[in-house]
């Protein structure tokens, strides 16, 4: 069944341009108020619309957040859309015909799903362990970062409903009595399997990036490039070395030299 949301945008498109000149991606700041989890987001997206070639600028507001239709970021600005967070930016950039999985098999597709659910759910929840849970990185990191832009009293208020928030989220999915050793392990895991996957590839399924490709680079990218206190996670990242050489291949390709990071 067509989604409303398709329905909508084909009512919106008729024969123009598919993709306007004027797309926006919103963002918080990124030197002084994002989080891991969040930065990680937004990279991922930033990536695949790159792989995509899709024109685009970044819009960073303090209140992005409390801008996006989710309540979550990044989100992207296309004509009267608003649309927030990787799966559903990848979903809605295929309807407007740019898919970068698109020549692959039925067996390779849900291959891909399986990997983007399992990078999603690992990496994705450990992001958030380690900076709401973990209480030196806590206190000395994500509250100052997430209260950075408010005045008193938001600068502390509002770290503090988010960090509640993130505990309910991460008790829900049975990752908050995790210990830290575990959330550890579950990274390693997980960059196992990915490694064991690429193998000597350029890309996950090919010499071709799909959307699987840019969700791993934000989240591998933004761990191995964040400082947290006492924990060394880039160490345990690095012992993967095609998982590396991956990162450095996609940020030599897309980032370097174009913009300002």
């Amino acid at each position: 069944m067509t989604s409303l949301v398709a329905d909508a945008m084909q009512t919106e498109l008729g024969a123009r341009e598919v993709w306007p000149n004027n797309v926006k991606l919103y963002e918080p700041y990124q030197a002084e108020q994002i989080v891991l989890p969040d930065y990680a987001s937004c990279l991922g997206v930033r990536t695949f619309l790159k792989m995509c070639s899709l024109p685009f600028s970044r819009e960073l507001r303090i209140n992005a957040e409390e801008m996006s239709p989710s309540g979550s970021v990044p989100f992207l600005q296309v004509g009267a859309f608003l649309v927030a967070e990787f799966n559903p930016i990848v979903a809605f950039v295929g309807l407007r015909g740019f898919q970068l999985s698109a020549d692959l098999s039925d067996t390779e597709r849900a291959e891909l799903k399986a990997y983007c659910a399992m990078v999603s759910s690992i990496l994705g929840n450990a992001e958030k362990y380690l900076s709401w849970k973990v209480d030196t990185i806590a206190v000395e990191v994500t509250r100052p970062r997430c209260g950075s832009v408010h005045p008193w009293p938001l600068n502390w208020m509002i770290p503090m409903m988010k960090q509640r928030s993130m505990m309910s989220q991460l008790n829900s999915v049975g990752w908050a009595d995790k210990s830290l050793e575990e959330v550890l392990g579950e990274i390693k895991s997980c960059c196992q399997a990915l490694s064991e996957r690429l193998e000597q590839q350029k890309y996950f399924f090919g010499d071709s990036p799909t959307d699987l490709d840019a969700l791993v680079f934000g989240h591998l990218f933004s761990l191995l490039t964040i400082q947290l206190p006492g924990v060394d996670i880039a160490g345990d990242i690095k012992e993967f070395v095609n998982l590396t050489e991956f990162c450095q291949r996609i940020e030599e390709k897309y980032f370097k030299e174009k913009e300002d990071d």
